[in-house]
């Protein structure tokens, strides 16, 4: 499909599948683990209610792995993963609402 020079068509994008899924949320939780672990907490973008769901479902695997509380702030396009004392500070994610 060709478009004017002068518009773009709109950015769409494509839902993960479950074997994505999957392959995401165990890579993703090695990585958050690295990084509970040696900084204490890991911040990304989460734009979408799917990645939103994403790492929220990595942030409890990351708990039940550390065999410690973890939770993640959410604020419609940040998410922040750290360990649930920490959370209690609120510098530590400003603007961002709690999901455990």
């Amino acid at each position: 499909m060709t478009h004017p020079s002068s518009t773009r068509p709109a950015f769409r994008r494509t839902p993960l599948n479950a074997e994505e899924r999957a392959r995401g949320e165990i890579t993703f939780s090695q990585l958050v683990t690295h990084h509970l672990t040696t900084q204490g907490r890991f911040r990304i973008t989460a734009d979408t209610p799917e990645m939103v769901d994403l790492w929220q479902t990595v942030a409890r695997r990351v708990g039940e792995t550390l065999q410690r509380p973890v939770v993640s702030y959410a604020n419609g396009r940040d998410i922040v993963i750290t360990f649930a004392q920490e959370a209690a500070q609120p510098t530590q994610a400003p603007g961002l609402t709690a999901q455990a």
